[in-house]
């Protein structure tokens, strides 16, 4: 039951950041010297990682996180017993694996006569508040589940002050043990992984989210069957059925705090954001102990945590069977499922996991595979996660399409009275164009922190409006007729709106299209009536994203 070294270094440096980023929050000083001395191979990566504002922005304006008191964590865990010794009515015999938080001992039941695995904290006496808090809820959270795929709590109790509790001693090695000797065979992984979701199911049916489903997790017994264990980061909600997705109520660590194993963290997990988490954290871990149990890498791993939670929140994975190309495609189809970015997007629940691994061991079709072509659809067009940010922007795209729509009426105008100076329509785009860029960007800089993703879209749109402008320097300086070139500047937006769907949403795949069709009567009807079409498609493509992001922002700051 031991857990793997890189594992428990993400889980303590995942423990270390939720204590750090609560005391920063309450305003409480952190003592940095004292952090490297005491956890010197984490503590220059946690500052950084709190530093970057994109991996943790919702964590920097969520407040402080709904936990329990914290003792500072200043103490070293206590130094590994002499074994074997006794432990109330138990012999601990042999030190089975140590994590962030507790420690297992193989341990011998004097009055059952059998062995059992016995877990207790690892810092004893010396536990903080937090660590007894979590260690009741891990004890609660898997004694109150029945599942075959889960390890069985036999007995909680306290010993000397020192609580602990009993499980089903499973003879046998991790998931993260079996997957060190290459890729499983795909229809073994998916054996394993719908046996996991089974037991994920009934955990969720009874109101646990396990929160760290991973392959170091996850062990497999003497009849080849995974069991679940480990629930040390486990949150209790009221009783709900998983197909119901979300999640009520409170527990020990609730929205804000970033908790897990960055590799195997869902995005929504991983920015610590304001969200409610719910099943879908799960499901996305499901997914990605499924991928490395096929590809034999999990989908995001990099040099350090930080930049895993930012390939997690940020990059899509390789796909599976470009890694292994024995994988089938059905499967294929199912593991990606499970790790999209946004939950709506994953499997409604685990049961439904189960049922389409069940469908693909049996060779039927399934759910994944049925809806892929309304699944590509609805994925083409779907808001990225990066849409957020749209809600920063919103009014002021209102504020732009009117921009946009106004200078094109006086372009069609200065036309209709026949004013054909090549001079006069720069002065109107150029000088209006870069003064309008600079006040609506001087906008948006005091609506609050700029996120990277923000100064992209920022640079695609100048990137226009330079072309654009561009645009009548040619025509000046070729000698062709005013506005000859007009048709252009719908092209330019297009490209605009096509970037600005890849990155943000696909809504803008629809202005994107509309702006490179409007070119062709653009070029037809003639500069005066051309440009006031290019100015309606434009304001439009602004308009209406913006009205709806608007009143998505209107809506969030009254919940």
């Amino acid at each position: 039951m031991a857990d793997d070294p890189r594992g428990d270094r993400d889980e303590r440096l995942a423990a270390l950041l939720e204590e750090t980023a609560r005391r920063q929050s309450a305003g409480q000083p952190i003592d940095w010297t004292e952090l490297r001395r005491e956890h010197a191979d984490l503590a220059d990566e946690l500052r950084q990682l709190l530093a970057v504002g994109d991996v943790v922005q919702g964590l920097a304006n969520s407040g402080t996180p709904p936990t329990l008191s914290h003792v500072p964590a200043s103490h070293v865990p206590v130094a590994p017993l002499t074994l074997p010794c006794p432990f109330g009515e138990f012999e601990l015999q042999e030190e089975l694996g140590r994590g962030g938080m507790g420690v297992v001992y193989k341990a011998w039941d004097q009055k059952l006569q059998r062995h059992v695995a016995l877990k207790m904290i690892s810092r004893g006496g010396q536990a903080t508040t937090s660590d007894l808090a979590r260690f009741q809820i891990e004890a609660g959270a898997a004694a109150a589940l029945n599942h075959p795929n889960i390890v069985p709590v036999y007995q909680v109790g306290d010993c000397d002050a020192q609580p602990y509790f009993v499980m089903k001693l499973v003879q046998g090695r991790t998931l993260a043990a079996l997957v060190k000797d290459g890729p499983l065979p795909p229809h073994r992984a998916a054996a394993y992984v719908r046996a996991i979701a089974d037991a994920v199911s009934h955990a969720h049916g009874r109101g646990v989210l396990h929160r760290d489903l991973k392959p170091s997790n996850i062990l497999i017994d003497a009849d080849d069957q995974p069991l679940v264990t480990d629930f040390g980061l486990a949150k209790r909600t009221p009783p709900a059925p998983p197909s119901q997705g979300g999640e009520r109520g409170g527990g020990l660590t609730g929205t804000g705090a970033i908790l897990g194993t960055p590799s195997y963290m869902a995005p929504e997990q991983a920015e610590g954001s304001a969200r409610p988490i719910g099943p879908g954290i799960d499901i996305y871990a499901l997914g990605a102990v499924l991928y490395e149990l096929l590809t034999g890498r999990p989908p995001f791993l990099a040099a350090t945590p930080l930049e895993t939670l930012i390939l997690v929140r940020c990059e899509e994975p390789v796909r599976p069977r470009a890694l292994n190309p024995r994988i089938d495609a059905d499967l294929e189809l199912i593991c990606c499922k499970c790790l999209e970015k946004q939950p709506e997007h994953r499997y409604a629940s685990a049961a439904d996991l189960a049922h389409d691994l069940k469908a693909y061991l049996h060779a039927e079709p399934v759910s994944a595979r049925s809806n892929s072509l309304v699944y590509f659809v609805t994925r083409l067009f779907r808001e990225s996660y990066h849409a957020p940010v749209l809600e920063n922007w919103g009014l002021l795209w209102m504020w732009q399409s009117l921009a946009i729509m106004l200078i094109c009426l006086v372009t069609s105008l200065m036309y209709a009275v026949n004013v054909r100076n090549h001079l006069a329509y720069l002065a109107l785009w150029g000088p209006g164009l870069a003064i309008w860029a600079a006040f609506f960007w001087e906008l948006r800089r005091r609506g609050g922190p700029v996120t990277f993703v923000e100064r992209q879209i920022a640079h695609a749109w100048g990137a226009g409006v330079t072309a654009s402008i561009g645009m009548f320097i040619i025509e000046w300086l070729l000698g062709i007729e005013t506005l000859e070139l007009s048709p252009v500047l719908a092209v330019i937006a297009g490209m605009v709106f096509l970037v600005k769907a890849g990155t943000l949403s696909g809504l803008f795949y629809f202005a994107a299209g509309a702006s490179f069709l409007v070119a062709i009567p653009m070029a037809l009807l003639g500069p005066r009536w051309g440009v006031v079409m290019f100015g309606a498609v434009s304001a439009l493509g602004f308009f209406v994203p913006g009205l709806k992001y608007y009143r998505q922002r209107l809506r969030s700051d009254r919940d």
